[in-house]
């Protein structure tokens, strides 16, 4: 006997038919999903000051082939000298592949490293311990300018000061020139900002703080300045054509500390960093509108 659809519409209410139906359209829906792949959320970054992760953000830090104490210093936001001092290591600095380097001071030396700090602020977020102001980036290149001088900077005291402030009072731009690179917070991405200029211009302090470094030891910073401003904050001057402060010495806000060159890079430029605790951080949200 051949059932026709005719037979089957006489004999299923409709209702069930209907059922039916759905119930396989739903299924077949279901497992065209199933087959898919589910599109990636979409991540937007918190523009806040974040603790870093990674291999130096704990106690210790593991060398790593091509390491090297000045490097490590640098990322993990430390001045060489006290990594020496932490390590019982003297010039020049000879580490190994493997060894366990300590990133913070032993519990009995605490207190007296070689860069005495102030306490750090209680249950405050960093980027309000530090006077940082959101901002909204541009994302296209232009041209800065320095104050022309009509606001000198203070005059030194006789006593140079003993201990890094709290926190970072006032930030002004390194250099005059065009804003040529922007931060990127990609892995491989730019980690700080590039101006170009002429051979020769002003580099200056982007703020108070000792200079804890100077030299050519970071592979691609050619000659390099990083100064300490706060027990956490640093920032770094690179590919300078001269340079000239020395190691330990105090600075101002828009003191001058070198001159941009192309030392380690093919064109005239300042690459400049700002790293909280090691952490690259965005140094146009850090430096005044303009």
């Amino acid at each position: 006997m051949v059932v026709t659809g005719a037979d089957l519409r006489c004999t299923i209410p409709f209702r069930y038919l209907a059922r039916l139906l759905l119930a396989l359209y739903s299924s077949a829906l279901l497992l065209g999903c199933s087959t898919q792949h589910t599109p990636a959320p979409v991540t937007t970054l918190d523009m806040r000051v974040e603790e870093p992760a990674g291999p130096f953000s704990g106690s210790t830090y593991t060398v790593q082939p091509g390491d090297t104490l000045f490097a490590i210093a640098w990322y993990s936001g430390n001045d060489y000298r006290d990594l020496a001092k932490y390590n019982n290591l003297s010039a020049p600095y000879t580490i190994k592949v493997g060894q366990s380097l300590r990133l913070t001071a032993p519990v009995a030396s605490r207190g007296r490293t070689s860069s005495p700090v102030a306490p750090k602020p209680v249950d405050r977020k960093p980027e309000q311990a530090y006077g940082e102001s959101e901002q909204n980036v541009k994302t296209v290149p232009r041209r800065v300018e320095l104050p022309k001088r009509n606001t000198p900077a203070p005059p030194r005291s006789s006593a140079p000061p003993t201990q890094f402030a709290s926190k970072v009072n006032t930030w002004v731009w390194p250099a005059e020139g065009e804003l040529v690179g922007l931060f990127d917070a990609s892995e491989s991405g730019n980690k700080g900002i590039d101006i170009r200029n002429q051979r020769g211009t002003p580099v200056v302090a982007a703020a108070d703080g000792k200079v804890v470094y100077t030299g050519e030891a970071l592979r691609g910073y050619g000659r390099l300045i990083i100064v300490k401003h706060t027990d956490t904050f640093l920032s770094a001057y690179a590919h300078n054509d001269t340079i000239e402060v020395k190691e330990q010495q105090w600075v101002s806000a828009g003191q001058k500390i070198g001159t941009m060159g192309n030392s380690g890079t093919d064109s005239v430029m300042l690459h400049f960093e700002v790293r909280y605790r090691g952490k690259s951080l965005d140094p146009i949200r850090y430096l005044p509108r303009r």
